[in-house]
This record gives structure tokens, sequence and C-alpha cells, in this order.
């Protein structure tokens, strides 16, 4: 918890809670008493007098932190109750677009809703370089004309950081440091003509997208859905519209056409999309149908460019943005319609830092600024479906796939019968499969749900497993990287010749199957054939791995393995045959969602294969044939595995039809940290008082993450109880000690 700054301290100004929603004057004038948000650990606002020539509420300011100058926000009028004597002016109101009222509501009913301090929220909203430099001319570079008189490692990173950025603009910095090289190599580029500097307006417009360009004909149920999420944009009122569709039935074409809408209505448009790896095929479907590149906001985009994104969104500049989750806290002058593709997929919560799930989020940010949100999937949540159910959502079916796709043909092979040996994994059966398909000239795909080579090293001599140095988890065996890596923490390792307890060398052994370990299997299986293995880890940028899949869905491979990347919205037009390795993964455990998940993932993947002239196949390798889960995903029941999951749900009062929360306590001192969550679970009368159930406190899964050890408290409560107001007061009566550190996690999904 975050301890109240003290309000006497005589390099600050008073303290207090921010007000709940914006309100107050329309500009401060010189002196007037202002309360400004700062990105700083604080908890609250903080008063300053508004500087010479005044401010606007909203405005980006710079203002004295003790020593520093910070960046903050007019968030409204000052309190006043603070020696006004020692109340410090505001230095000076940057040349950025005023914070709107409806970001400064959004952000303040999210950090309400999460439980997140309010300069938490606000580092969300100001995540680009520069706010505050006023326009100017600046130095870019780009690929110049012919190849350098002397090719050296160095200079070949620079060309290919070039080539593999395409038409995206840096600045020298930025290229040096993305190619890992020194200014002066890429100088000496330029003078010899390989490299073009130019001189460059800062923050251009984005191109103008033209939504009445023509666009694919579209089926009946197609134009049907369309038709309807055209009216609720057009309306210019909030509302939510699930769109579920088969794999295939062209949910991303009906709803460009909302896009399409939102921009001839003036408004700006968001798509927000699960994994980065999607982004190339989608950007080229909408430059295709607007005639201009969208604004594309994630991890990958360059600073400059993250810069200009902020700037010409907040100015109406940038029409249409493709982002991650994070492009939520983007700020859009008048925003008219996000849309969630693959609206269940768990990379949509942040599972560190600020807590939240993009979905929610969206949902409440479109409800503020009265936008339309569509939550598209193919295998839609349970709470999306429920919430559809219960009339919140309108529900859009989409019941056939798009042009010559078909949906292919389910089925099991019993893995009791197929009598591999402790090291195989590809059954007979598949690999007669496969091999057919081969033959035809078609593609395949081996799915399995696990990165790295061997999930587990063990010495066959002592027993030792060999775990993290900083984590209660297994190392995984990257062989490619011929590392040890920790999928919690990141710490990675050499491959060791001797184990690590007992000394014994040559008697360590990989146990279990991971994408590399299956890729390789695969090789000796199919020693003709082209291989390509996906995982996020195995390339060294996003556009490296979107490059792979581009070249896969043009014909590249023969044989594709995949983790769970693979099932998220990529076409390949040559795929006839999906075979999931071990559909039994996804089962163990004790996640609620576990049989949801397994469900939605097995459903997703099996759609990638299939068209009307050469129909596709799914095969699932599994030892449990006869479990509902399985039997569900063969019969192709949707509704019904959704009802009988709901059902269950909601007898155990868990969500969508109850609430929970996560409280976990960390710190280096594991006694410390048992003994804060033995003393919060003591003192729950605030939640008692609403009929909340606390469970725990219990160590966490994962016990330790990064040296800190980890204790896990869950809340239960039934669907209308006050939740947020009972935990604020609960956990208000701890005061942490040392480095300790305490999170909440509001409707978690993941338990570790």
């Amino acid at each position: 918890m975050l301890k109240p700054s003290n309000p006497s301290h005589p390099n600050r100004g008073a303290c207090h809670v921010p007000p709940s929603s914006p309100t107050g004057p329309e500009f401060f004038d010189h002196g007037d008493l202002v309360a400004v948000m700062t990105t700083q650990p604080l908890g609250r606002s903080l008063d300053y007098r508004a500087p010479e020539g005044g401010c606007h509420p909203g405005a980006f300011v710079e203002v004295p932190l003790g020593p520093r100058k910070v960046l903050g926000v007019v968030w409204g009028p000052g309190q006043g109750d603070y020696d006004l004597n020692k109340v410090r002016h505001v230095i000076r109101v940057l040349d950025a677009p005023p914070m709107r009222a409806e970001m400064q509501a959004f952000l303040t009913r999210a950090a309400a809703y999460t439980l997140t301090p309010m300069p938490a929220m606000l580092r969300l909203a100001t995540r680009a370089p520069g706010l505050g430099d006023p326009p100017s001319m600046r130095k870019i570079y780009r690929r110049g004309e012919g190849e350098p008189t002397r090719a050296t490692t160095a200079r070949s990173r620079v060309l290919e950081t070039l080539e593999e950025y395409g038409d995206l603009s840096f600045t020298l910095k930025e290229l040096a440091d993305m190619a890992g090289v020194t200014p002066s190599v890429v100088k000496g580029l330029v003078e010899q003509g390989v490299v073009r500097e130019e001189d460059s307006p800062r923050d251009l417009p984005f191109t103008p997208m033209n939504p009445d360009l023509p666009s694919k004909e579209l089926t009946e149920d197609q134009a049907t859905a369309a038709q309807t999420l055209t009216a609720g944009v057009t309306s210019r009122q909030y509302g939510t519209t699930l769109l579920r569709g088969v794999t295939g039935s062209g949910k991303t074409e009906v709803y460009l056409e909302a896009v399409a809408a939102c921009l001839r209505a003036g408004r700006q448009a968001l798509v927000l999309l699960p994994e980065i790896a999607l982004t190339e095929q989608f950007l080229t479907r909408v430059q295709e149908r607007f005639g201009a590149k969208p604004a594309e906001w994630h991890s990958g985009a360059t600073m400059t460019e993250r810069r200009r994104i902020w700037r010409m969104v907040a100015t109406g500049g940038a029409q249409l943005v493709i982002g991650a989750r994070s492009a939520l806290f983007l700020p859009y002058r008048d925003l008219g319609l996000i849309v969630v593709d693959e609206e269940h997929d768990t990379s949509y919560k942040q599972e560190d830092g600020v807590l939240y799930h993009a979905r929610d989020m969206a949902v409440l940010r479109a409800s503020i600024c009265s936008a339309q949100v569509i939550l598209a999937s193919a295998t839609p949540s349970l709470e999306s479906w429920a919430n559809a159910e219960a009339g919140k959502y309108t529900r859009l079916e989409l019941t056939s796939r798009f042009g010559p796709a078909v949906l292919p043909q389910m089925d099991t092979i019993d893995m009791r019968e197929a009598g591999l040996p402790a090291d195989r994994w590809i059954s007979p059966h598949l690999q007669a499969e496969v091999n057919a398909r081969l033959a035809r000239g078609e593609q395949a795909m081996l799915f399995i749900n696990r990165r790295g080579y061997a999930p587990v090293t063990l010495c066959r001599a002592c027993g030792h497993q060999i775990g993290c140095d900083h984590c209660d988890a297994r190392m995984v065996e990257h062989r490619f990287l011929k590392r040890l890596i920790c999928h919690q923490c990141g710490e990675s390792k050499p491959m060791p010749e001797a184990c690590p307890s007992c000394e014994a060398e040559g008697r360590l052994a990989a146990v279990g199957p991971g994408v590399e370990r299956l890729g390789e299997e695969a090789e000796a299986l199919f020693p003709d054939a082209r291989i390509a293995t996906l995982s996020s880890d195995m390339y060294g940028t996003a556009r490296a791995l979107k490059a792979e899949i581009a070249g896969i869905a043009e014909g590249a491979a023969d044989i594709i393995i995949g983790t769970q990347l693979v099932a998220k919205g990529h076409n390949f037009p040559k795929l006839t045959l999906v075979g999931v390795i071990d559909a039994d993964l996804g089962l163990m455990g004790s996640d609620l969602r576990a049989a949801e998940r397994t469900f939605q993932l097995m459903r997703q993947v099996a759609g990638r294969a299939g068209r009307a002239e050469a129909p596709g196949a799914a095969l699932l390798q599994t030892y449990q044939p006869d479990h509902p889960v399985i039997r569900a995903i063969l019969q192709g029941d949707e509704e019904g595995f959704w009802k009988a999951e709901a059902a269950g749900r909601r007898e155990a009062g868990v969500p969508p039809y109850g609430r929970m929360a996560g409280i976990i306590l960390s710190g280096p001192d594991v006694a410390q940290v048992f003994d804060a969550g033995n003393l919060l679970a003591r003192q729950d009368a605030p939640l008692r008082r609403i009929g909340a159930q606390v469970f725990g406190p219990a160590p966490a899964p994962i016990a330790r993450v990064r040296g800190r050890h980890r204790v896990r408290l869950l809340v239960k409560a039934e669907k209308t109880a006050p939740l947020q107001d009972a935990l604020a007061q609960w956990i208000a009566q701890v005061r942490l000690k040392g480095d300790m550190r305490l999170a909440v996690d509001i409707d978690p999904q993941s338990f570790y």
C-alpha cells in the first residue's frame, strides 16, 4: 500500500484525493489554486498555483516536486486545505493537447474499479516521449541506394533493421539502438549514400482513410450483421455487441464495415488485437479496404512513432488505430468505435503493474464517450456469453464460413492404444495422416501449447530437477539457444554439462515435449518436408515473426509446428490437417476456466484447417477421449457447452455469476509475508459485512518469483456485492513493512 505523502513537506503542495469526476471552471487564471495529478507514486493530487498566462483543466504541465521537475495534469481546482504561503507555482504548460474530461473520467473510474493508485493510471495515459516538445524539424534515417563499400557485421545489422521495419522512420539514436551499433556506424553509411538522412517535420498526420472504397462482397448473414453494427455506430450512442462466428466466417470483413461507418461519421476507431504477430495480415486488409495504413500502437513501435501516434490521436490526425491493449489509454479526440478481436484471448489481461482486462476497460471507455464496442470471437469468453444471454450485449451470429472455407472434420486419437515409446509424441495414425497431406501438396500443422524444448530437465542419477535460482519454477530447456530459461522471471543460464546437485556428468535428461522437441521429432519422421516452428520466443523481433508467418501462408513450409500463437487468426490457405499433440494439457490443474480455455483453444486451432476444394481435418491426441470437454469439442455443440459451463459456475457462485479478487502479498522475507497475510485474514470485518468469504493465506502456486516470496488470498463475493469499497477498507488496515508489496487483482484470470 502507498503511504500518504507528508503534507507539511516544504517542497510539496497539499496532497488530497482526486475528485471522482472532473469538475470546476473552464480556465484557471494566473495564481489560481489548481490540483495537479503527477505520475509520481504519491497516490493523490497536489495543489499548485496556475502559471503566468493561466491554464485549462486537463493541461499537461511541468511542476516542481522537491528538487525535481515532473510531468503532471491539471486535474481540477485545488482544495486549499494547505498553507497557501507554501504552495508553489506550475513551472510551465506543455505544448500538448489537454487531457479531455472524458479521459479523466475514464482513468478515475478505471482506477476505482481496479483499486489502482491514480498516478499509475496516469502513467498508462502518458506512454509517449517528449510530450511537451514543441513542433520542429528532425533528422530521420531511411534505406538509401546501393551497398556499403565494405561489409561489416555492424553495417549489416543497420541495413537488416531498416529492411525489417519497412517504411517506419528512425532517429539516429533509435536506429543505432535497435541495430545494436554506435551512431558512427549509421553516419558512415550516410556518407556512402547507403542510408539517407532527411529533414522531416515531427508528428505528421496519417494519410486520410477512404471509407467509401469498395469492400468485399458480403454474404447475406454478413451483410445483415454489418447493417446492425453500422446502425449502432451511426446512432452515436453506447452499445456493446458480441459478434460470434465460426472460424473463417468473415468477422473481420463485417466489423470493417462498422469501422467504415465510424470514419464516415468523422469519429475515430480502435481495433485491439491480442497478438502483435497478427498485425501484418490485418494491416494489409485494412490498407486494401481504406487505401491507407492506420496508426499501429504496440511494443514494436519506435519511440518516435509512439510520440507521433499519441499527438495525432489527440488532434484527430489519426482516424484508425490498430493496437495492443495499452492503445485503450491513448487520448482520442472523438472515439466512436472499439473492436476487441478474439475477445476471449487471455493476453487481454494485464498481469503485472496495473492489473486490468482490456475487454472490460473497452466497455467502460465506450460507455463514457458514447461509442460502440464490438467483441468478436469464434469462441467467446463465458463472461461475454453471459452478458449477451442476460440482454446486456447485443448478439450477432455468423454461422457459415466465408468463401471457399469449410469447417473441418474432428476426431480423436486414443493415445492409450497408440503404444508409443516414452520419447515419442506423434502417433502412427497422425504420422500417416500428415504423410497423406504432404503427398497431395497440402500443409499440416502439429500443435502443442508449450514453448521451448522440454519443460523439465531431470538428473537420472539423483532425481534433481533444475529450477530457477530466483523463482519456484522449473527452468525450460531452449535447445536452439542452448540455454535454460525461466518463463516466470526471464532468468537464463547455459545448459550445464553436469548436474548442479550431484555433479554427475552425462546424466541430465529432457522430460516431456515442448514445441522445439516436437519439431525435432517431426524432422526425423518427415525428412523431406519443409518444417517451420512458430513460437513467440524463437524470433528476435515481432517483424521477423510476422515475416515467417507471411511466408508460411504463401506455402514456404509443408509442416507447421506451433504453440497457441498459431491459433490466433492466421490464414494458411493450404492447411488441411491440424494435429493436436496433447489435447489433455489444458485440462490439468484447478483453474476454474480450464475447461473453457481448452475448449476455446482446441476449436480455434482446429478452425485453421480446410477449404471447399480441400476439406480439412483436426485430430486430437488424448488419453481422455471421454472427457466432457473433449466430447463437446468433437460434437461442435458450442451452445450446449456454454450452458453446461454456465450452470456449473452459477452453482459455485464464481465469475461471471459471482465476484472474485486476488490479493498477492510479496517480499524477500517469507515469514513477514505470511504474517501480513494472516493479519489480513483475521481483520476481515469489512468483507464479512458484504457477505464475502476470504480463503487463505496460502503460498501462491508459484511461491517465489524474482527472489520474492508470494502469498495469496482469494476473496469471493456475490455478484451485486460492493466489493471494491470493502476491499479498500480491508487492505487499508495493514501497513506493510520494508520491501513488502501488495497487489489487488479484481476479476483474476489466472491464479498463479
